[in-house]
Parts: structure tokens; C-alpha cells; sequence
């Protein structure tokens, strides 16, 4: 009798716990891997031309190449479960193992390749300005002494112009890029700096038209990497999925759906490991 009673609980304990496993689904490994469940995939929700929340889905460049490198993983859209990357936030998603991967435009730096491995570079940009339409008093980044110039927290891109080219500037740090345009616009900021292809999606905007102007100095070299957390060996896979989205044409599609409309002179795909300074 005692006998049949402890088979009966084993037996009872074996099915929760089976029940449990089925419901807990396939967990992410460091490969990325989740027995065809889901892949979780940072990027920027504000930032038209390349990482872009709207009615419709998720938009821009870095969402293109994202999707592409999931597919490569194994994974199809409606597999991907997007998720809000700022700029500050990126190292510590990573390190925590909120996201698989990042791509929002994550400038590849020694800094960071400290704390996070970095795939590609897949897309080489400069830092440049935004300015009002009717500016005429900033024509070179030394102008940018004594004017209030904007980026976000976590950006290199306003230390770079005051550490290098502008030791004068004010600057501004708004939670957003958006937030930075929405102060330029308004006159409370004089410049917005970060990347020339983030600012040319939004000057790009049919909302913006006519009323900003890229400064067009090439400032630095900012080389997009795909972040994953240090160690993985997901990077080599992503590596791989980047040279083929080159070499099948999709990565030249891309650049012309979402950049096309701004006419950006973009740089041409960059080589694998081949970060400039």
C-alpha cells in the first residue's frame, strides 16, 4: 500500500514538472537559439530611415538588417520580438541578456568593446549637424563654440565635438533624438549632432521638409556594429548572415529604401572587422 502511494506522487510530480517545460516553452541560449520561438532584438524606436515604431510595424535600415540576420538565425519575422535599445541602455541590456542582439546604429568603440562583442561594422556613417533651414552662422564645426548643441545621454557624439573641434559648445543632452529636434525646431537649441544618417532621416520626414539642413562635416568615422553579449559565439553566426545580405544584393536594397528618398550619400558596405578610426 505504502508502495503504490510514493509511485503515485512520483508519478504526479514527473507530470507537473512535464507541464511546466511545456509551458516555459524553448529559453534563448547564447547562440540565440530558441527551438523556433522567439528571438528578442534591440533597435531604436525614434529614429526614422533606421529604427522606427510605427502604426504600421517597425521600420528603417537597422530593422532591415535585423530581420535579415534572424532569418539567417532561423528565425522569421513574426519570430522577432522587437525591443527599445537607447543609447544609454545598450551595454546593460546586453550584459543582462534582455535582447539577443542590438542594431541601432551602435557605433563600434573601444570603450564598449570593453563590456559587449560587436558583429560587422555593417554600415559606416560620419557624425555631422542638424540646423535650422535659415541658419547661417554655423558653416564649420569651430562655429559650434558658444552655440547650444544637442545629443542624447549615452552618445559619444556631443563629447566628441567639444573634446576635439568645439571646447566651447553647450552642450545639451536630451533623453531622445527626437526630443533634440523638437528643441532645435522650437529655437532652444542651435544644433542637433549625432550621426549623418540619422540626421538625414529626419530631415527626410514630410512633416520636416524645407525646415532643416545636414552641415555636411564628415567629423568622424562612425563604424555600426551588431552588439551581442561578450563571449558569445552568436557573433560569428551574425558575421556570416552580414557578408551574405552584402553579397546577395540585400544589403544595396536596403540602403536605397530607406535612405534613397534623403539622397545620403552613404559609404559603401564595409568589410567584416574592418572598423575605421
Amino acid at each position: 500500500m505504502q508502495l503504490r502511494k510514493v509511485t503515485a506522487a512520483s508519478a504526479a510530480v514527473l507530470a507537473l514538472s512535464l507541464a511546466a517545460t511545456a509551458c516555459g516553452g524553448g529559453k534563448k541560449d547564447d547562440n540565440g537559439s530558441s527551438g523556433g520561438k522567439k528571438i528578442a532584438i534591440g533597435i531604436k524606436f525614434d529614429q526614422p530611415g533606421l529604427g522606427q515604431k510605427t502604426p504600421q510595424g517597425y521600420a528603417g535600415f537597422d530593422v532591415d538588417v535585423a530581420t535579415y540576420v534572424a532569418k539567417k538565425l532561423g528565425y522569421s519575422p513574426d519570430q522577432i520580438e522587437w525591443k527599445e535599445s537607447k543609447s544609454a541602455d545598450r551595454e546593460t541590456m546586453l550584459q543582462r541578456g534582455d535582447v539577443d542582439f542590438i542594431a541601432a546604429t551602435y557605433s563600434i568603440t573601444p570603450e564598449r568593446e570593453q563590456k559587449v562583442d560587436f558583429a560587422g561594422p555593417y554600415l559606416l556613417a560620419h557624425q555631422d549637424v542638424l540646423l535650422r533651414a535659415d541658419e547661417t552662422a554655423i558653416k564649420a564645426p569651430a562655429d559650434l563654440n558658444n552655440k547650444k548643441l544637442c545629443s542624447v545621454a549615452g552618445s559619444t557624439s556631443a563629447q566628441n565635438v567639444k573634446a576635439k573641434l568645439a571646447p566651447k559648445a553647450d552642450l545639451q543632452t536630451y533623453p531622445t533624438y527626437s526630443a533634440c529636434l523638437s528643441g532645435l525646431q522650437s529655437g532652444a537649441i542651435d544644433a542637433l549632432t549625432t550621426d549623418d544618417s540619422i540626421l538625414a532621416g529626419y530631415a527626410a520626414q514630410t512633416q520636416f521638409k524645407g525646415k532643416f539642413k545636414l552641415g555636411g562635416f564628415k567629423m568622424t568615422n562612425e563604424n555600426y556594429g551588431i552588439g551581442v553579449k561578450k563571449g558569445s559565439d552568436l557573433k560569428a553566426k551574425i558575421n556570416k548572415a552580414l557578408e551574405s545580405m552584402v553579397s546577395d544584393g540585400s544589403w544595396t536594397a536596403a540602403v536605397k529604401k530607406n535612405f534613397g528618398p534623403a539622397e545620403y550619400k552613404n559609404e559603401p558596405a564595409p568589410h567584416i572587422g574592418d572598423v575605421k578610426s
